[in-house]
């Protein structure tokens, strides 16, 4: 395993990256963008190292997606045991047991008690269209209800539910169609203020559902728990257990995307577990199989089961190596109880991003839950405006300084932590000294 510590042992991209990256100019899209050009060549615990010999701490995590780390032994394990078995089959042609077995754990694990049934694709956005496809089948319904600030992904008809348009929608129109926005409870930025958002957001949303799409028209309602390409938004308390209520009034199906915030992100197996929410239908992937591409989709039987046989699938959807990963990510997951380590990994985060807030006037909200926590920045404490320019300037100095982190937010002034569960306290310590370090040479 390597050594837990930072080291520099060049400048950040070093000439080895550096070099590659010349090649991945010459040779890859340039629409495929990289927002830190060190090129990885081994990674366990809190640490990834570069070709240049540089030891980077990890607050991203692959964006939640080693979320057991990126050297698990259980995973590799796993995963060397399947490639020497076989590789592929193709399960909608000849199935095997890892498949039935993810499923089962997904069906125990996700909120509710109530008999489940799972589908297993390949990436996030591919859950989410099966979701959208599911629900649409079952209920006969077209209208799809999405929120602002939310991400669902990159296919034609995610991109559509995206809210975002730079990078995700740019001139890549037109997309699908009976798709409707709603606002998005966001305390820090609702208009009413925070104290009043839960009660006014869902009356606002209700009533444009209602004049806008009808109640009678809509299929699903899709939200992130907890948004996280939007900015981390932690909808107030009551507001997702009102959202479920109202749907299940109308015979609307609440689809909860986890992609980010599922696996003991947040300090709960799922984000929805916080407040009891049960939803009709469930997507993850990320944080699933400790780097293998994985998703799914759960929820209740009756709707999983009202699709024709065949309806459902993919070539490479549930793949035996991909499967095997997932299983031993969540045996690490219960054996080493991740979910209660991100508790206390967010305990840490939110005590030093709180002291720094306290600090810097440029620190307008701090949020989140668990190992899943936001650092919103500012301009102006009073106004709110959006700090791009200071976000990117802090961005700049942590990679500079061997800290991997990660932007986000609409306005692109968010800090997103989502450090591995696996990383040390006195790893989780130093990379916040980095970032505070940066903080303070950016702001001046």
């Amino acid at each position: 395993m390597i050594e837990q510590r930072r080291i520099l042992a060049t400048s950040i991209p070093g000439p080895a990256s550096r070099a590659m990256q010349a090649r991945k100019t010459a040779a890859v899209s340039a629409g495929v963008g990289t927002g830190l050009p060190v090129y990885v060549v081994e990674g366990a615990g809190g640490i990834v190292r570069d070709v240049d010999g540089n030891q980077l701490i990890d607050f991203g995590s692959g964006i939640a997606v080693t979320t057991v780390g990126n050297g698990n032994q259980r995973v590799i394990d796993a995963v060397t045991a399947q490639v020497n078995a076989f590789t592929h089959t193709c399960f909608m042609v000849t199935p095997y047991d890892s498949y039935v077995a993810v499923c089962e754990k997904l069906n125990a694990l996700t909120p509710g008690d109530h008999e489940k049934r799972s589908a297993l694709f390949n990436s996030g956005a591919e859950a989410v269209e099966n979701a959208v496809k599911i629900a649409r089948h079952v209920t006969g319904r077209p209208a799809v209800v999405a929120f602002d600030h939310g991400y669902h992904g990159r296919t034609n008809l995610t991109m559509g539910l995206t809210a975002k348009n730079m990078p995700y929608k740019h001139r890549f129109g037109p997309f699908a169609g009976e798709l409707y926005r709603v606002p998005m409870a966001y305390p820090y930025r609702w208009p009413g203020g925070a104290d009043r958002c839960a009660e006014e957001a869902l009356r606002v949303i209700t009533d444009q559902v209602h004049a806008q799409v009808g109640e009678e028209n809509t299929a699903a309602v899709i939200i992130e728990p907890i948004q996280g390409e939007g900015g981390f938004i932690v909808p107030p308390e009551g507001f997702l257990p009102g959202l479920a209520e109202w749907c299940r009034e109308h015979g609307i199906l609440l689809i909860a995307d986890e992609v980010q915030s599922g696996f003991c992100r947040t300090g709960d197996w799922f984000a929805c577990d916080h407040e009891g929410v049960v939803p009709d239908l469930v997507t993850t992937a990320k944080g699933i199989a400790g780097g293998m591409p994985l998703a799914a989709v759960t929820g209740r039987a009756d709707v999983m089961d009202a699709v024709h046989a065949g309806g459902l699938g993919g070539t490479y959807g549930g793949n035996p190596v991909a499967c095997a990963a997932a299983l031993a990510s969540i045996e690490s997951m219960e054996e080493d109880d991740l979910a209660g380590r991100a508790r206390e990994i967010g305990e840490v985060l939110l005590d030093r991003l709180g002291r720094l807030a306290e600090k810097y006037d440029e620190v307008g909200d701090v949020r989140g839950r668990g190992a899943m926590i936001a650092m919103e920045l500012v301009t102006d404490p009073e106004t709110r405006e959006p700090a791009a320019a200071l976000t990117s300037a802090v961005n700049k100095g942590c990679h500079e300084r061997g800290l991997i982190t990660l932007t986000c937010g609409t306005y692109g002034n968010v800090f997103r932590f989502l450090p591995p569960l696996s990383i040390s306290d006195e790893l989780l310590h130093e990379g916040l000294d980095v970032l505070e370090e940066a903080f303070t040479a950016a702001v001046g």
